[in-house]
């Protein structure tokens, strides 16, 4: 049974900065990439950013392109940097893991969310 438990959100100005945390556990974390997803009201669910498994290739959504950085650490655990966030940023965070790519449905495995609010 594979588990995501992502942390760090919360309410911040805009031009501030959050890190998210995604902790993973359940299988060998090293075979899987990881994902960050988001969803607000009246809009698609939004790819962010993944990682792949070896941490060596990372890819990133349009729309926080120099803005967000993704990370992964061998524990188990995967990041989302999030810098000069910006109002139209405000969503629930998702953390995945599976196969790879900007498709959701790559990936089985979800966590329960976190909320970034940013105020601007």
């Amino acid at each position: 049974q594979v588990r995501l438990v992502e942390s760090g959100g919360g309410l911040v100005q805009a031009g501030g900065s959050l890190r998210l945390s995604c902790i993973v556990s359940g299988r060998i974390f090293e075979q899987l990439d990881m994902a960050w997803f988001r969803t607000s009201p009246g809009r698609d669910r939004e790819f962010v950013a993944l990682i792949s498994w070896s941490g060596v290739n990372a890819e990133y959504g349009d729309s926080v392109l120099g803005r967000f950085t993704i990370s992964r650490e061998n524990e188990g655990t995967a990041y989302l940097q999030m810098d000069n966030l910006k109002s139209e940023d405000t969503a629930v965070y998702y953390c995945a893991a599976g196969l790879g790519g900007t498709d959701p449905s790559n990936y089985p495995y979800w966590g329960q969310g976190t909320q970034v609010t940013v105020d601007s």
